[in-house]
């Protein structure tokens, strides 16, 4: 059953680390373009990333004896949140550093600790993740990819799509049949870290409507894994994956998707000689959802933090804040073009053009809206 959200704080041990992320900001991303700072999350910088982590920013919840920082999920909030706001491209290291590291902490073995871990510390390893498949949207217990045992270690044969970066990342985390059918849903599926590079192992990038690149097509034809590709319990991916996205679906990138299309609008409008009235009601009801949607996932943040499963309370945060999300960019549009007369700034324009392009996407990512009401359903007993 669904457990209520309690109201939380974030320690102010966590919350000092504000003005350090700040003062990084300052130096290493400042007067970057609104267009260029819409991207955030999906922005791809790879030295800003190795910046980041020297500075102690990457890998700050995993374990300290492996190059991370020991610190609580509260501590990395801060940080993203910090991030978010300032529209930093967090591309590159976003998946090693918010799911496959600590999936790995929980589940790997030393070996995979030691060899993955301090990596993805330094920003030099970075991972996508390997679900979604051909003919199955969200449906995940429906997997047709396959590993077999072969010799020493594993055949892997089948295709992954909408997979993000894919065409950048070293390592892919993927769910895969090892036993069964897909008609058994998920019994005998298993987690494999991936090695990009490997011979049989092709990428082919789908472009989306900004012209970008960031989902692929990833095919694995034959692709021999070593006995060690194998995380966690064989035949227990089903239960690995639901903790790995309670990680994916609760941070401030739930809420935080439009926030520089959103700023770029606040900046426009007071430095306007009269007061729009209707824009100040929806802004202010866009505002006040944002506070609640903060809090809650904060409490959830909190429910990592102590150690609880946030799977059912994550689905919530992630379903109502990419709502907010896309309704921004919206509200945005009609803001911004209510006045024929007036025509907004261009550096308004470029983030307002780029959001409403992904907006679509942002109920899609980690699991689709369908699918989430779904699993609130029966966390509720409703189904």
């Amino acid at each position: 059953m669904f457990a209520p959200l309690s109201l939380a704080r974030i320690p102010s041990e966590d919350e000092a680390l504000r003005p350090k992320i700040r003062a990084f900001l300052d130096v290493e991303w400042h007067d970057m373009p609104a267009g260029q700072r819409a991207r955030s999350w999906m922005g791809y910088d790879e030295a800003f990333s190795r910046r980041l982590a020297q500075a102690g920013f990457v890998g700050m919840t995993l374990p300290v004896e492996y190059g991370g920082g020991g610190r609580s999920p509260f501590a990395r909030f801060v940080v993203v949140e910090e991030l978010l706001a300032r529209g930093a491209p967090l591309a590159a290291h976003w998946i090693a550093d918010r799911q496959s590291g600590p999936l790995i902490t929980r589940f790997g073995t030393e070996e995979q600790r030691r060899f993955y871990l301090p990596r993805i510390c330094r920003a030099e390893a970075f991972f996508c993740i390997g679900m979604s498949e051909p003919d199955s949207g969200s449906d995940l217990a429906s997997i047709r990819t396959r590993a077999e045992r072969h010799g020493d270690g594993w055949r892997l044969r089948g295709r992954k799509i909408w997979t993000t970066n894919a065409h950048h990342a070293h390592y892919m985390v993927a769910l895969v049949r090892t036993s069964g059918t897909p008609e058994q849903r998920q019994k005998g599926l298993s987690q494999m870290i991936i090695d990009l590079s490997l011979p049989g192992v092709s990428i082919r990038p789908i472009h989306d409507l900004t012209g970008d690149s960031h989902f692929n097509e990833v095919t694995f034809d034959d692709v021999e894994l070593a006995d060690s590709a194998l995380i966690g319990t064989e035949g227990e991916g089903w239960s690995q994956v639901n903790a790995e996205l309670a990680f994916e679906r609760s941070g401030p990138e739930r809420l935080l998707s439009s926030i520089v299309l959103l700023d770029e609008l606040v900046a426009w409008l007071r430095g306007r000689d009269k007061v729009d009235a209707v824009a100040s009601a929806e802004l202010g009801a866009i505002h006040a959802r944002h506070v609640v949607l903060r809090a809650m996932s904060v409490s959830v943040t909190a429910m990592a933090a102590r150690g609880e499963n946030p799977l059912l309370a994550a689905a919530v945060v992630k379903d109502l804040g990419t709502r907010v999300e896309q309704e921004i960019a919206q509200v945005v549009g009609r803001i911004a073009y209510a006045d024929p007369y007036e025509l907004p700034p261009l550096a308004l324009l470029d983030a307002l053009g780029y959001t409403t392009q992904m907006a679509p996407t942002f109920s899609l990512r980690g699991g689709t809206r369908e699918i989430l009401r779904g699993m609130i359903a029966r966390g509720m007993g409703l189904r």
